[in-house]
């Protein structure tokens, strides 16, 4: 998951998921009431701000290390935090469902998710490439519907 901070003059930190250390991922769990990583994600996926404002605190404790959880806030996080899914995320789901799929042997179930995946993608053309990976790029988006 990517979480997009937009700071007061604009500029937008990103902070990957991916990239925090496991004492941080431990003391986001912590810092949300003992909450499971998996749980924390899942919170992520639907905008949570409690679960946004844990990532952009334990990044910045790193340069502020006595930063209190409980004090730290995000006036206006409606408009300024946003999560969205990163291309290891969009592979994991589509291959689960590509699972489902082949035994099915039927696309609609990849159907159904893509628009849902495309949403939710921090790089929406990762969506296409990652349905190419799996041999389904005939699912993609045409090069002139990139935009819709």
């Amino acid at each position: 998951m990517i979480v997009s901070y937009t700071q007061d003059d604009g500029t937008v930190e990103r902070v990957s998921t991916d990239d925090l250390s496991a004492l941080e991922a431990a003391a986001i769990e912590e810092a949300m009431d003992d909450t499971p990583w998996q749980r924390v994600e899942n919170l992520l996926r639907a905008g949570d701000p409690t679960a946004m404002r844990a990532v952009v605190w334990v990044v910045r404790r790193r340069e502020q290390p006595d930063l209190e959880f409980a004090k730290f806030d995000i006036p206006g996080w409606r408009r300024r935090l946003t999560a969205r899914i990163e291309r290891a995320d969009i592979d994991e789901v589509l291959n689960n469902i590509m699972a489902e799929a082949l035994a099915k042997s039927e696309d609609s179930a990849i159907d159904a998710v893509v628009p849902h995946l495309r949403k939710l993608a921090h790089n929406k053309d990762d969506v296409d490439k990652a349905l190419d990976a799996l041999g389904k790029g005939h699912l993609a988006r045409h090069p002139q519907d990139s935009e819709a």
